[in-house]
């Protein structure tokens, strides 16, 4: 048997799955923690990996590995290959200002849409090179490369110390704000207007089943999280996958690349050659878990009183912007309760508010998809928050067509496991792993729930008249 790992390197933890290369059958795996933060020394990704890989079992006779890891995150590194600060995550929102000052110098949305696919908001990695250049001069001056998290953390697995070595995908080089997923080449004038004049070396981008060695296994090119979930999954065109972790995703696998003059939809790359159109929210499973908080109840009881109450919670709406918004742009929104009356102030409507609120975030990502040409065949549920039963079975009221949610697994690593295996077989094509199982889901649709959540989406504090509140497609937070 040919054995490949795949490793998971997110904000919370690392995992390992080492999978039988020709069928992706999981024979062992691992986990280890990260810190919390939304700024961490990258030193802790390879501490989480090597102890995650040990609790894997190690990867004595692997013969191939790549790393799927969280996107956007600023990895900053000095000439001889130190890290010049601690890495600004992609959750950490300080950049937002420097975010809106690069959209207008380019001269809009628009211009950002057209020449990279991606509109600078605070989570973008051009942004944050922008606030280190505003905020931190001397780093920035110090700076002699910029990376992502999987790229640092596949050249310290190979066991590199040249930066000349660095190496990225299209998947997560897409994510930057100064790479073009549909030409394939980086926009250096748009990295040194994040950094004014400065040009840092940036990793070569290496083809989906591109391949490193590193000791004694092979390295595939790794990839951005949710690339490396939809090809865990399996995904072709017409799938949407919806993920809830901590944040929450909508992404379509498509054909050609999506540009969105509004910004709301990022035009990125996927891992298998195509495009990932995807809409991040901030706000995911961690809604519940604050709910779960505030009434003083595990996430099951938390399902059986959401699954006790009637769609629409009786009137009571929870626009989720807990931890501010990405999408909308809204870093400095908070979290609000609207419609709260003496009749419907019950536990149950407050856990139901909870899921159909983050339902509500995420199928205003799913329209924003519908209105730039992508139809939905199926929608995938998939991340830690789907385990919910309740989110499982109030989606289709939300979303208005049939859920699937495939069995849990660690699709981030699965995917990187396959992406392994494909680099190490020299194939055009990945190989045939089979897809994983599902469950589906079926309600009668809800449209009155989206509704009103469409029309209290803004009342919050926060929120000011800007391109992301006024630029609305039509049908946006209605059922599809």
């Amino acid at each position: 048997m040919t054995l490949v790992a795949g490793i998971d390197s997110s904000t919370q933890s690392c995992k390992v799955l080492v999978c039988d290369g020709a069928t992706g059958r999981v024979v062992r795996q691992g986990h280890a923690s990260h810190p919390h933060g939304t700024e961490i020394d990258p030193a802790a990704w390879e501490i989480g990996a090597r102890t995650a890989i040990a609790d894997a079992g190690g990867l004595d006779g692997v013969e191939a590995v790549a790393v799927g890891a969280q996107q956007h995150g600023m990895v900053c590194l000095d000439r001889a290959g130190r890290v010049v600060r601690p890495a600004l995550l992609w959750n950490d929102v300080r950049s937002a200002d420097a975010a809106r000052a690069l959209v207008g110098e380019l001269g809009g949305p628009r211009a950002w849409a057209q020449a990279v696919g991606v509109v600078p908001l605070a989570a973008i990695t051009v942004a944050k090179l922008r606030w280190l250049a505003d905020q931190e001069p001397q780093h920035a001056d110090r700076t002699a490369a910029v990376c992502l998290p999987h790229d640092w953390l596949t050249w310290r697995l190979r066991g590199e110390s040249d930066i000349a070595t660095l190496t990225t995908d299209r998947s997560d080089a897409s994510g930057t704000g100064y790479y073009d997923a549909a030409t394939g080449a980086y926009r250096f004038d748009l990295l040194e207007l994040a950094l004014r004049g400065r040009r840092p070396q940036l990793p070569t981008v290496l083809s989906p089943s591109g391949r490193t060695d590193g000791g004694a296994s092979t390295f595939g090119a790794g990839l951005g999280d949710n690339a490396a979930a939809a090809l865990g999954l399996g995904a072709e065109e017409g799938d949407v996958i919806v993920s809830i972790g901590t944040s929450g995703v909508a992404a379509a696998v498509t054909a050609d690349p999506v540009r969105d003059d509004a910004g709301f939809v990022a035009g990125f790359a996927d891992g298998a050659g195509r495009y990932l159109p995807l809409v991040c929210t901030l706000n995911g499973a961690r809604v519940l878990e604050a709910a779960a908080a505030m009434l003083q109840v595990g996430q099951d009881e938390l399902s059986g009183l959401a699954l006790s109450a009637p769609p629409g919670s009786a009137g009571l709406v929870l626009v989720p912007y807990l931890e501010g918004e990405r999408t909308p742009n809204r870093p400095n929104a908070t979290g609000a309760l609207h419609g709260l009356r003496v009749s419907n102030a019950t536990p149950a409507n407050l856990a139901r508010a909870a899921v159909e609120g983050l339902l509500c975030s995420l199928a205003d990502g799913v329209a924003h998809l519908a209105a730039h040409g992508v139809v939905a065949r199926r929608i995938l549920l998939v991340g830690g928050g789907a385990r919910s039963r309740a989110l499982r079975e109030i989606a289709p009221t939300v979303f208005g067509m049939p859920v699937l949610a495939p069995t849990p697994a660690q699709y981030v690593a699965l995917g990187a496991a396959h992406q392994a295996a494909w680099a190490l077989s020299g194939s055009p094509r990945p190989p045939a792993w089979h897809p994983p199982p599902t469950d589906e889901y079926t309600a009668d649709p809800a449209p009155e729930v989206p509704a009103h959540y469409a029309r209290v989406r803004d009342l919050t504090e926060g929120v000011t008249g800007s391109r992301e509140a006024d630029e609305t497609p039509e049908g946006l937070g209605t059922s599809r």
